[in-house]
């Protein structure tokens, strides 16, 4: 069977368990979903407990469903690292060799000494930071000397925090643009982001300004080959910047998750031209996965799930639901607060299908190998079409 639209929902941050190599990045043990579920005592998430979601693994709250009504499985990332960029290039089939650099001692000199000539600008911190923590820290000094906060992470980022009063929005967006032009070759970073706030000392707040200034993919996805194919692809939230504009049809920026699933509801019901609409929901990852937050996340998951009810009401009968994740970022992992090494979700849904058990896949560009067989679009993107295994 073939689908006319193909839905793509990427809950940012909600892994559900270790990677076989998690050790490798200090991360054995962590599970987001089921730690977070645990930690809160048990969580309801009616909708996706009657897709399958806890068919998928353990988790408190939310009992294996007896006849699920989707299909449902695992993904094992296969590129090394464990960030936003990563993961989403992934999910179009495109699998890192090697993983995007870090700078746990912060950025050389040189390349500091090079952006601020460039971006006229002079830097505080240049160290790795809780991005919160930073800006009560450095806000006020900040605001005194105008100097930009410039710190890092375990990812491979390099962060501009700005008050937005300070450094005006579209100035910070140059800035950030200076930085994304020089870091390149061996200190091509993921992302360069922008997080601006807003506030008083004591009383400093990020707002929902940030925006990510990616790498562009070295290598065609499968959002280059749909619109090669004059396939139309619709973005929603953050993917325009993950892919930098790549192979995105039209897009929309969103301010939140509840921002986000409207408008992915609005646009299943007023827009007909779309043959894939991906969207990213990030405020699991950014407002409760790295502020360690379990119940705001547990809070969030159910926000999610009551939008899936109406999701699904709004999709026709040659619509195709899958709902997946990039990374992990599991709140209540005492490591350390950044991205967690785990396997993401698979959730598969069409109203004519009978539930799949999906098992564990091999890596994320399952997905797209799935979008490319779906459209009848020749690739040599990774990963294996499950297209064939979901049954009417």
């Amino acid at each position: 069977m073939n689908f006319d639209r193909i839905i793509l929902i990427v809950i940012d941050g909600c892994g559900v368990g270790a990677l076989p190599d998690a050790d490798k990045y200090n991360d054995s043990g962590a599970a987001t979903i089921p730690n977070c579920a645990e930690n809160v005592g048990g969580i309801s998430l009616p909708t996706l407990q009657s897709l399958g979601l806890g068919n998928i693994t353990k988790i408190k709250g939310i009992p294996p469903a007896a006849s699920p009504l989707a299909s449902y499985g695992k993904l094992n990332e296969q590129s090394p690292g464990k960030d936003s960029t990563t993961g989403h290039w992934e999910i179009a089939g495109l699998v890192l060799d090697k993983p995007f650099p870090t700078y746990p001692n912060g950025f050389p000199q040189e390349i500091i000494d090079e952006f601020e000539q460039k971006a006229d600008i002079k830097t505080i911190w240049n160290k790795t930071a809780n991005g919160v923590e930073i800006i009560n820290r450095l806000g006020e000094q900040h605001m005194k000397t105008k100097e930009i906060i410039l710190y890092t992470s375990a990812d491979s980022v390099f962060q501009l925090a700005a008050h937005e009063d300070v450094i005006p929005l579209e100035r910070q967006y140059e800035i950030c643009q200076v930085a994304r032009e020089i870091l390149r070759s061996e200190h091509a970073v993921g992302r360069v982001i922008a997080r601006p706030f807003t506030g008083k000392p004591g009383n400093f707040r990020r707002t929902a300004n940030r925006k990510d200034f990616s790498v562009k993919p070295f290598k065609p996805t499968i959002l280059d080959l749909m619109l090669d194919n004059n396939i139309k692809t619709f973005g929603i939230g953050k993917i325009n910047d993950l892919f930098t504009g790549c192979g995105i049809s039209e897009y929309i920026k969103t301010k939140s998750n509840e921002n986000g699933l409207e408008q992915i509801i609005d646009s299943l019901k007023t827009k007909s031209d779309f043959q894939l609409l991906f969207a990213n929901l990030i405020e699991f990852d950014q407002n409760f996965g790295h502020r360690r937050d379990a119940y705001g996340f547990a809070d969030a998951l159910s926000e999610f799930d009551y939008y899936l009810a109406k999701i699904l009401k709004s999709l026709s009968e040659n619509d195709l639901l899958v709902i997946t994740a990039d990374h992990g970022c599991d709140p209540t992992f005492e490591n350390h607060t950044d991205h967690t090494r785990e396997y993401t979700p698979l959730i598969v849904f069409n109203s004519k299908l009978k539930s799949v058990d999906l098992s564990v896949r091999n890596t994320f560009a399952d997905i797209a190998q799935t979008i490319a067989d779906n459209f009848k679009i020749s690739n040599n993107l990774a990963g294996t079409s499950f297209l064939k295994e979901l049954s009417i």
